[in-house]
């Protein structure tokens, strides 16, 4: 296994972890030390007791997905299936935690009892069916009774400092377990359209729980998010060396040895507003899919229905014709008060994305080479998804981001949108996983089959170099105002509901379709040390 599988953190997870295990106490699930430090008292502990249930401000289930490596070809659709149900089932629990929390307050045990445990049960059924659809393709199920249980994350997450003094929120508090293990959020495969009723985005986004989605804390135009401790003014941090990712995740793969060329495809910056909330890689078939819209460049048939010899017949907006490839991104949004196109739609208002739609002002797509060896041609067909839509309850272990602004771009933010100065604009990075074990245009869980690249920039466990993909979108929005801890216009990511619009969800994802002339130029380019369009 590559890095994606590997236990190995940073010291900035580890000390988020560390914060997260000062906060459990004993085997029965999160309780806050700060809450009953005073149990003492019996009145005081009750009141105490229910203050803590009201502080849930949403759902952490285990990734379900994630671990499903091992699932056989004939079982896959199939499964992606089921796991963009459990995701539904998920953002359906995270609205009725939104709408309920006048009730949350007057009962301690109201989101375990209505929300929690109803929710296990969904998912146990739900996982039961996965695993007699890989059994019945000749695979090994697992045990649903270890990952049907989920739990609430606290409102107020403790922050871990790294060494630039930016904090990082605790991605693994809980409370309220429900008998699940907490390995994570759930699975980056996106939900299924349901039609559910979902927050009124009539008036602002503020009805059905938008006011009190502020009340706890998570703030935002339809009440999840982001907050103000979201922002970081980007002139006071410190500078860190440029895009470097998350954990050793997108890391550059090219330096001044190896293969130093480069290949760059120009395919504009959406601007026939091509958008969907479906995403084909993770969930085949399932309209909104992704439960949030993506921006779509280059190939112009990507949709949840889309076969490979449909993205192969497809338009394409990129300048050379050879590149029919697919390159798709959560859209970026304004949260304004204004109602965009979908206000009223799934994967825009339905699910909680509100506010003006931004189209990026600059998409750079570029290929580059690998610091140790040359680089071979990447297979048609080819899947990479880099970040992860659910790394606030999941981790930061498949985490991708960077963020920074224009003339700051030796300063990256990983957890934190920046707030830039006059005359400077947003900027988002992703650097793509570039090692491919050579066989797999895909993987069970879409991440298997190919890796990023070491520190010294080679590739492990017999995986050969391929181009890495990296992307600059570039953003002229206004900064956010904060004012009295409150944030005013804040801009953020599309995100599943249940993620809050934190800016550690940021991802990014690709299919490659450039025909093989293409592909092979591209290759030559970067060998030979020539920079090519």
């Amino acid at each position: 296994m590559g890095r994606n599988a590997r236990k190995r953190r940073s010291p900035l997870a580890v000390r988020a972890v560390a914060a997260s295990a000062a906060l459990a106490i004993g085997g029965g699930g999160l309780v806050w030390a700060n809450f009953y430090a005073s149990a003492h008292e019996e009145n005081g502990a009750q009141n105490q007791t229910k203050a803590a249930a009201a502080q849930v401000a949403t759902i952490d289930c285990p990734d379900v997905g994630q671990k499903l490596t091992k699932v056989p070809k004939k079982a896959r659709k199939a499964v992606a299936l089921e796991l963009s149900k459990l995701d539904q089932q998920v953002t359906d629990a995270y609205k009725r935690l939104a709408d309920t929390r006048q009730a949350q307050a007057g009962d301690a045990s109201y989101v375990d009892n209505a929300i929690l445990s109803p929710l296990k049960s969904k998912r146990t059924a739900t996982i039961d069916r996965i695993n007699i659809n890989i059994r019945n393709a000749g695979g090994q199920g697992g045990q649903a009774d270890q990952l049907a249980g989920c739990t609430g994350v606290p409102a107020e997450q403790p922050e871990v400092v790294d060494g630039n003094g930016n904090g990082n929120q605790n991605n693994g508090g809980n409370q309220n377990n429900n008998g699940g293990n907490n390995n994570g959020g759930n699975q980056n495969n996106d939900g299924q359209d349901q039609n559910n009723d979902g927050q009124d985005q009539g008036n602002d986004g503020q009805d059905q729980g938008g006011d009190a989605g502020q009340d706890q804390g998570n703030g935002g135009q339809a009440g999840n998010g982001p907050v103000a401790a979201d922002f970081q003014d980007i002139t006071q941090v410190q500078p860190n060396g440029g895009p470097q990712g998350v954990n050793g995740n997108g890391l550059p793969a090219n330096g001044d040895s190896g293969s130093t060329g480069s290949f760059t495809t120009v395919c504009g910056t959406n601007e026939n507003e091509n958008r969907n909330s479906d995403n084909v890689i993770v969930a085949p078939g399932v309209s909104n899919g992704a439960q949030h819209q993506h921006d779509y460049v280059g190939n112009q048939a990507n949709n949840a229905f889309a076969s490979d010899q449909d993205l192969a017949n497809g338009n394409t907006t990129c300048q050379n014709q050879g590149d029919k490839s697919s390159y798709f991104w959560p859209v970026l949004r304004v949260q304004d008060g204004q109602n965009d196109i979908d206000a009223n739609a799934p994967g825009g208002g339905q699910d909680g994305n509100v506010g003006t739609i931004l189209q990026p002002a600059e998409a750079q797509l570029k290929f580059v080479g690998n610091k140790t060896s040359d680089v071979v041609a990447m297979p048609t067909a080819l899947r990479i998804i880099t970040g992860d839509a659910k790394s606030f309850v999941n981790g930061l272990n498949n985490a991708n981001t960077n963020w920074s602004c224009t003339g700051f771009e030796d300063r990256q933010l990983t957890d934190k949108y920046p707030i830039c100065p006059q005359g400077s604009d947003v900027v988002r990075t992703s650097f793509f996983q570039s090692c491919w074990d050579g066989q797999n245009i895909d993987s069970a869980n879409h991440r298997t089959h190919v890796d990023f690249v070491e520190q010294d920039g080679s590739c492990s466990n017999g995986f050969q170099a391929i181009p890495q993909l990296q992307v600059r979108l570039v953003y002229k929005v206004a900064a956010p105002q904060i004012n009295n801890g409150q944030v005013v216009n804040p801009f953020a990511v599309d995100a599943f509901p249940d993620q809050l619009h934190k800016p550690i969800t940021d991802h990014n994802d690709f299919i490659n379709f450039f025909d093989q002339n293409t592909m092979n130029q591209m290759v030559q380019c970067i060998n030979s040390g020539q920079n090519c369009q």
